[in-house]
């Protein structure tokens, strides 16, 4: 069972290493960008990220107009609670 251990923990380390070749050994070396937004040709097409469409929907809009409520629509609303 240890050398069963032994030899897996090489396997990783080795795997890791070659992994890692890329970024030690390039001057500035990094991961690639794989997300969507990341990519030039989908960032032509106009296809972003779900989480950065996510993020910009949640953020609140200085243009916005504030609605007004009618006293009407409150009555109704109220009633319905009570019920």
């Amino acid at each position: 069972m240890l050398k069963t251990l032994l030899l897996t923990l090489v396997i990783v380390a080795i795997s890791m290493a070659f992994f890692a070749v890329k970024i030690l050994i390039k001057r500035n070396g990094r991961f690639p960008n794989l997300h969507i937004g990341g990519s030039a040709a989908m960032r032509k097409r106009g296809i972003t990220c779900v989480q950065s469409m996510d993020y910009a929907m949640r953020q609140e809009n200085p243009h916005k107009i504030a609605e007004r409520r009618n006293k009407a629509d409150d009555k109704k609303a109220n009633t319905t609670e009570n019920e």
